[in-house]
């Protein structure tokens, strides 16, 4: 019997504990039924008058619906570390030269994202991220690669003040990166003329900025950056790598923390 059936069994037996009206007969009181002959009962119930089950169910509706999702993301746990065991047989090698690290630079995990600013996607996923990283500290660390859906657009421009700022200091670059996402929406709205306000807010040395925006190395790091993620086949944002361990999309904080814990054991092997 599989998780889902089992606790359908439980609600069922409770129902029937609780007063449940059989069809065409009475409720069958709690002291009536023993342990040992409660599967028994339950399952000539079940057998007999089918319909109880769409009773309990109706009755219990919001307790089934979260034991199906508890079921569907056990499922995805075990895909994605299926996948994860398979990730760590291939090293996954990308530049980081140039771009600031939040976190330790020796950090046992590094986490590696190809993001776009103006990705609502992306922006939910930094929440999840930020949350790792405060909760496992020195741990983990994070680099910031971009991925923008449009280079001449919003995140296009983003990703080159984020690594022009990065040019002068990795403190305000990543204060730049907070903001940007927790605005988002102004970002999307306002364009360049938000980028150079928040560049102005963290005190940004505007001349070099305007300079750097534009030069070569800036257009080095974007460029290697697409490379890398064509390397990859990077279909979509956001894209980690979590060491060697692929995570596709805004997963859920519990599943991308199992992929930082497999990391983990795994680098103490």
């Amino acid at each position: 019997m599989n998780t889902f059936a089992k606790r359908l069994f439980v609600l069922s037996a409770l129902a029937l504990l609780g007063g449940l009206c059989l069809p065409g007969g009475a409720p069958r009181a709690a002291a009536q039924v023993t342990e040992e002959a409660l599967p028994r009962l339950l399952e000539k119930a079940l057998r007999e008058h089918p319909d109880i089950v769409l009773d309990v169910l109706r009755r219990n509706s919001e307790a089934v619906l979260d034991i199906a999702q508890q079921g569907s993301n056990m499922r995805r746990k075990r895909n994605l570390e299926a996948q994860w065991r398979e990730d760590m047989k291939t090293p996954k090698n990308v530049r980081l030269e140039g771009r600031p690290i939040l976190g330790p630079a020796k950090a046992r995990v590094r986490i590696v994202a190809f993001s776009d600013f103006t990705c609502h996607f992306c922006q939910q996923a930094s929440r999840t991220v930020d949350a790792l990283l405060k909760e496992y500290g020195k741990d983990i660390s994070l680099v910031f690669k971009h991925l923008p859906l449009d280079d001449k657009g919003q995140g296009g421009q983003a990703a080159a003040y984020f690594a022009a700022v990065s040019q002068q200091s990795e403190e305000k670059a990543w204060k730049f990166y907070k903001i940007l996402f927790a605005d988002r929406d102004r970002l999307v709205s306002e364009g360049e003329e938000f980028l150079k306000k928040t560049a102005r807010d963290l005190d940004v040395d505007m001349k070099r900025l305007a300079r750097d925006v534009r030069g070569k190395k800036v257009s080095d790091i974007l460029a290697e950056d697409q490379q890398d993620a064509q390397k990859l086949g990077v279909e979509g944002t956001p894209y980690f790598l979590v060491n060697n361990l692929v995570v596709r999309g805004a997963l859920p904080l519990d599943l991308f923390r199992s992929a930082v814990d497999m990391s983990l054991k795994q680098g103490d092997r």
